[in-house]
């Protein structure tokens, strides 16, 4: 049967998905790719959640066992190998690269368990590797009635909790998922963390006509720190320009992936992705990257990334790196160059990555994300649990003082500003 109609009934849907095999494929090679991008709806966060991405991190070597991602994809499949459900899922030696942090979760399980011979590693992790995107994980057919999309979903719980108590693993975690599938795991007795990223959103229902546009929405003070930050790169000579899929050259990606191991480098790591993954995802996925290259006497010295999502109109702000310094660059080549992108592009939203209050002051603002964590041994996660209420409390607080914060025009008028707002690009 290909699908269930809501009127087939709860037993008719509980009997399908138990009757589901659960395969774990340890590459993406053993997977249908349409199959798999079937399962992603629109919005499902762009490059990041689709099958050629995960194969190019797998053949590039960024996300392997030889790094620590042990490939464990977790599939429901039927009899006649239609694929109904899955999540991307990794066993992990380490917590590198995940964007939640559990590092001092797995210090005191070690501590405790050590001398026993147990240890935190590994663990099971379903997550985008290296990309702190919040979206689905827990991908089901989008064909399927909500009823049965639940069960198919609470199905690839279990069968992560049951891979940890055969494999006797500590933990299993699911990063950065909708708050319904957060609740949904916690339901099954998976604990929920709470944590908060700052997005941009367009104007609704009359969108911003230009980045000006934009500028004059938000407070004097906030507008003209923006206007002084744009106004130390446009002085200094440095100009920006812009490509977009298939008009990124060989070239551009080199000097893009020069930009991007500096950023690693300086702050004394090595990049995540190699430069074979960024030639394989530009290749497979071109229509999904948006390059700004900015230059100084005529030399190209930064570069900054954009991932879109063209149909939902979403941009990620992700990668960048500069050869030299120059006062406000960052700013410049990480935000305003890709708010002015997406306003000009009709783009909905801007997503600016994990962490970063000072993004607030220039116009995005907090949203909540969701990770749920599943722990066998009952002493951590009592702990954790007492851990994650004090640090909710603590969250709640934060995101009202955020709130307080925002820093958009309040309803009251503004008094008149002398001058104009200049030539911004």
């Amino acid at each position: 049967m290909d699908t269930l109609q809501e009127s087939d009934g709860a037993d008719a849907q509980a009997s399908m998905v138990a009757a589901l095999r659960a395969r774990w494929a340890e590459h993406p090679d053993e997977i249908d790719p349409n199959q798999w991008d079937a399962l992603l709806p629109d919005g499902a966060g762009g490059p990041f959640l689709r099958h050629a991405l995960f194969k190019a991190m797998a053949d590039s070597g960024s996300a392997t066992g030889r790094t620590g991602w042990h490939t464990r994809f977790l599939l429901l499949e039927d009899d006649a190998g239609r694929l109904w459900a899955a999540t991307p899922a990794y066993a992990k030696d380490h917590s590198y690269g995940e964007y939640v942090f559990d590092w001092a979760w797995a210090d005191a399980y070690n501590r405790a368990l050590g001398q026993q011979g147990l240890s935190y590693f590994p663990k099971l992790l379903s997550a985008v590797p290296f990309s702190p995107i919040p979206g689905p994980r827990l991908l089901a057919r989008g064909d399927a009635p909500q009823a049965l999309q639940k069960a198919l979903r609470a199905r690839l719980l279990r069968e992560m909790a049951a891979l940890c108590e055969a494999q006797d693993w500590s933990s299993a975690h699911v990063l950065f998922l909708p708050e319904a599938d957060a609740r949904l795991a916690e339901s099954q007795g998976w604990l929920v963390r709470h944590g908060v990223q700052f997005h941009w959103e367009n104007r609704q229902p009359e969108p911003y006509g230009s980045f000006e546009d934009f500028l004059t929405s938000l407070q004097r003070d906030k507008r003209k720190k923006i206007q002084q930050e744009r106004r130390k790169v446009r002085e200094a000579g440095v100009s920006f320009e812009t490509k977009v899929g298939h008009a990124i050259g060989e070239a551009d990606w080199d000097f893009f992936y020069r930009c991007y191991t500096q950023t690693y480098h300086e702050h004394g790591q090595r990049p995540y992705l190699s430069r074979a993954f960024w030639r394989q995802a530009a290749a497979t996925l071109p229509e999904h990257w948006t390059l700004f290259i900015a230059s100084k006497d005529g030399e190209p010295i930064a570069a900054s990334l954009l991932a879109v999502d063209p149909v939902a109109k979403v941009a990620y702000g992700r990668y960048w790196g500069a050869l030299v310094h120059v006062s406000c660059l960052h700013f410049e080549a990480c935000y305003y160059q890709g708010l002015n992108w997406c306003i000009e592009q009709g783009l909905s939203r801007f997503e600016g990555g994990a962490q970063g209050e000072h993004k607030l002051a220039r116009g995005l603002l907090p949203v909540s994300t969701w990770s749920a964590h599943l722990l066998r041994h009952q002493g951590l996660r009592e702990a954790v649990a007492d851990f994650l209420q004090r640090e909710d409390r603590g969250m709640g607080h934060y995101m009202s003082e955020l709130d307080e914060r925002k820093p958009f025009k309040h309803r009251e008028p503004e008094p008149t500003e002398g001058g104009t707002l200049g030539n911004i690009t």
